[in-house]
């Protein structure tokens, strides 16, 4: 039996840049260390809750504060060449300053996926590989969607800690973005009223 990695197909970012012109409207492509992902453009309305819940609270948070940080929601793509990288994050922070008119960044500094049963192995694991390799970023953050569990990988020097956050009653805290959220606030219309 073959083995299932070379049962997909596999491109370079190049290739794939080219392709994308191909790509109808109501399909989603990324690219992850050069495996190419072809999926529907929609998720579950809990799903979408959560990543705007998200990513409004950021947003707040960071024009109360003057931050030169910026949300942006997964319609605007993360693309790294070096690492055959182009992916839609549910929720990317970056700081710093950005041209007008650019639809992607490389260097992200925070990145949010919200896990569901058929996205969970692709973000906890095959993402990973490739978003550890991105020297800015210093938090991933996998939301679980069904239930109130959150993960946080963060930098620290050149090793990555992991914490686990459960209960509506935790706080989500990002030092690396001077971010903090009630796990409350992330669920807020999908597992509170």
């Amino acid at each position: 039996m073959a083995n299932a990695v070379t049962q997909f197909e596999h491109m370079s970012f190049d290739d794939f840049e080219e392709l994308l012109l191909d790509k109808p409207d109501n399909e989603r492509w990324e690219l992850i260390g050069g495996r190419v992902i072809r999926g529907m453009v929609g998720a579950r309305w809990e799903h979408e809750r959560i990543a705007g819940n998200i990513y409004i609270a950021l947003q707040t948070s960071f024009r109360k504060k003057a931050s030169t940080c910026r949300a942006f929601k997964e319609t605007f793509y993360l693309k790294r060449k070096t690492l055959d990288l182009s992916v839609f994050p549910d929720v990317i922070v970056r700081c710093g300053t950005i041209d007008r008119g650019e639809v992607s960044v490389d260097d992200a500094t925070a990145l949010f996926e919200v896990l569901s049963p058929g996205t969970e192995p692709r973000d906890r694991y095959e993402k990973w590989e490739s978003y550890k390799a991105l020297p800015s970023l210093r938090h991933y953050v996998l939301i679980t969607r069904d239930k109130p569990l959150v993960e946080i990988r963060t930098k620290s020097g050149l090793d990555w800690t992991g914490l686990v956050v459960e209960g509506l009653d935790k706080t989500l805290s990002l030092p690396g973005i001077d971010f903090e959220m009630p796990v409350a606030a992330i669920y807020e219309d999908v597992l509170t009223v």
